[in-house]
């Protein structure tokens, strides 16, 4: 049997405003690079899952969130390594997203997600969401 794979937790936000979900495009150098996904991040030892996800998006998108209700929770296996994902429903306090520490920001309609590529591990969430009526905040 082999070692054990490393366990990368990562927390991501669903920030809906007017209807529409934001999703970040993934730095064409990055591990997945070029896909579609939720913004957020890699957790820190002592931090939360929301106090890393609020941190995450203003280095990432420059705008200040409220972390809402946990929506959903994935743990997905890639041969180098497993990630285990929180996202979060959220809501946009100040700012106007911004491609700061990503390759493209997009808002997109509940039909308009499948116009993307996303990670496998986005997958029941993205499944999920397709049922899921975006808030008109």
């Amino acid at each position: 049997m082999s070692a054990a794979k490393k366990i990368i937790e990562v927390s991501a936000a669903l920030i809906f405003r007017g209807g529409k979900l934001l999703i970040t495009q993934r730095h064409a150098h990055a591990h997945l690079g070029g896909l579609w996904e939720f913004p957020g991040g890699k957790r820190e030892p002592q931090e939360t899952f929301e106090q890393c996800l609020a941190r995450e998006i203003m280095e990432e998108l420059g705008v200040e969130i409220s972390v809402g209700e946990r929506f959903e929770e994935i743990t997905h296996d890639y041969p180098e390594k497993s990630v285990h994902l929180k996202f979060f429903i959220c809501r946009l306090l100040t700012g106007e997203p911004q491609a700061l520490d990503c390759a493209a920001v997009q808002w997109v309609n509940r039909a308009g997600l499948g116009r993307y590529e996303f990670p496998a591990a986005d997958a029941r969430l993205l499944e999920r969401l397709q049922g899921f009526d975006f808030p008109e905040w």
